[in-house]
C-alpha cells in the first residue's frame, strides 16, 4: 500500500522532469536568451480556475432565467479574463536574459551564495516578475521600458563538482492573477563547486624540509625558548608536553626555527583511517585554504594523484578543482 500511494507522486515528478527537459531545449544555447512564443507557457492559476467556474455558474443562471444583463455581465467578465491572458503572456514575451558576471569566485557544497542575472525589458515595461533558481527563494522585480536590471539570485549547491548553471524559472501573474506565464532557462555555463571546508579543521601538518635546503628561518627574536602549540599531524610524540596536555587536546613544544625551504604535505593518507572520502576531501579543502591564506607552499597528495609544491593562487585553484571532481564522473572522463 505504501508503494501504491507513492506511485502518483513519482509519476508527477517524472512528468515535470520530462517537461523541464523539453522546455530547456526550446532555448538557443548560450549565456543569453530572448523569451518568445516558443518558450513562454501560460496556464490558469487556482484563482483563474475558480473564476472560470464562477463564469460558468453565471452563464447557466442567465440562460435559466433569461437575464439579458446576466449575459452582458458574464461576457464582459470573460472578455476581461481573455484580455488578462494576453497581457500576462506579453509581460514575459520579448524579455532578454543574460547570465554570468559578478558571481563569487569560489563555491562550496552546501553553502549559500548568489548568481547574477541581467534582465532587459525592451520596448515595454514589465511588472510583477518573479525569478528563482531551482527550489531557492523567489526574487521579485519590475523593469521599466528600455532599462536593464541586475538581479542577485540565491543558490545553494547540494554537491561538489563541475556543475551546470542551475535552471532559472521566470514567471508572472500580472495583471489580475488569473493566469501564470512562465519560462525555464539554463545558461550554458558551468560552476566549480568545491567540498565544504571542514569546520573546525585540524591544524596544518608540520612543514617538511626539502633536500638541499639548510638555511634556517627564525620564528622569534633571538634565542627565545621553544613555543607551545596544539599537536598537528606529523608531530613526533617526543615533543608532547604531557603535563600541559588533556585527553582532547595535546600540547607540543615547537622549535624556534624551521628550514626556509620547508613545504606542507597535505596527504590523504595522513588523515584518520576512520574518515570516509567526503570527510577527507573537506579536511584537505580546509588545509588548502589555510595554507593559501598563510602564504605557505604545499603539495597535495591524493590516491593516484599528486600536485607538486607551490604557493600561488593558480596552484590553489588547481588543488581545489582536483578536490571538487575527485571520484566524480567528470574526473573519470578527464582521466
Amino acid at each position: 500500500m505504501r508503494g501504491s500511494r507513492g506511485l502518483p507522486s513519482r509519476i508527477a515528478t517524472a512528468l515535470r522532469a520530462r517537461f523541464s527537459r523539453w522546455a530547456l531545449a526550446r532555448h538557443s544555447p548560450g549565456t543569453s536568451t530572448v523569451l518568445g512564443q516558443r518558450n513562454v507557457y501560460i496556464l490558469p492559476t487556482p484563482a483563474g480556475w475558480f473564476f472560470a467556474l464562477t463564469l460558468l455558474v453565471l452563464l447557466v443562471g442567465s440562460i435559466n432565467y433569461q437575464l439579458n444583463l446576466g449575459y452582458l455581465f458574464t461576457f464582459a467578465l470573460a472578455g476581461s479574463a481573455l484580455m488578462s491572458m494576453h497581457l500576462t503572456h506579453a509581460n514575459l514575451r520579448g524579455l532578454q536574459l543574460a547570465a554570468g558576471g559578478g558571481e563569487p569566485a569560489e563555491w562550496f557544497a552546501g553553502r549559500s551564495g548568489v548568481l547574477h542575472l541581467r534582465v532587459h525589458a525592451g520596448r515595454g515595461a514589465r511588472w510583477g516578475l518573479l525569478a528563482r533558481l531551482d527550489d531557492a527563494d523567489e526574487r521579485a522585480l519590475d523593469v521599466a521600458a528600455g532599462e536593464s536590471v541586475e538581479l542577485a539570485l540565491p543558490w545553494r549547491p547540494a554537491r561538489r563538482g563541475h556543475l551546470a548553471w542551475p535552471a532559472l524559472r521566470l514567471e508572472t501573474r500580472y495583471p489580475l492573477g488569473l493566469w501564470r506565464a512562465w519560462s525555464v532557462w539554463r545558461p550554458a555555463l558551468r560552476l566549480w563547486v568545491y567540498p565544504a571546508p571542514r569546520d573546525p579543521a585540524l591544524p596544518l601538518p608540520v612543514p617538511e624540509a626539502r633536500a638541499g635546503s639548510h638555511e634556517m628561518r627564525r620564528r622569534g627574536d633571538g634565542d627565545e625558548a621553544d613555543e607551545l602549540r596544539d599537536w598537528r599531524i606529523g608531530d613526533p610524540m617526543r615533543r608532547v608536553v604531557w603535563r600541559k596536555s588533556r585527553d582532547d587536546r595535546w600540547i607540543v613544544r615547537s622549535s624556534g626555527s624551521m628550514p626556509a625551504g620547508a613545504v606542507l604535505s597535505l596527504d590523504w593518507q595522513a588523515l584518520p583511517p576512520a574518515w570516509d572520502a567526503e570527510a577527507r576531501l573537506e579536511q584537505l579543502c580546509a588545509w588548502v585554504l589555510l595554507a593559501r591564506r598563510a602564504g605557505l607552499a604545499w603539495e597535495l597528495r591524493l590516491p593516484g594523484q599528486t600536485r607538486a609544491a607551490a604557493a600561488t593562487h593558480e596552484h590553489a585553484r588547481e588543488c581545489l578543482r582536483l578536490l571538487a571532481q575527485w571520484g566524480t564522473e567528470d574526473a573519470t572522463r578527464a582521466a
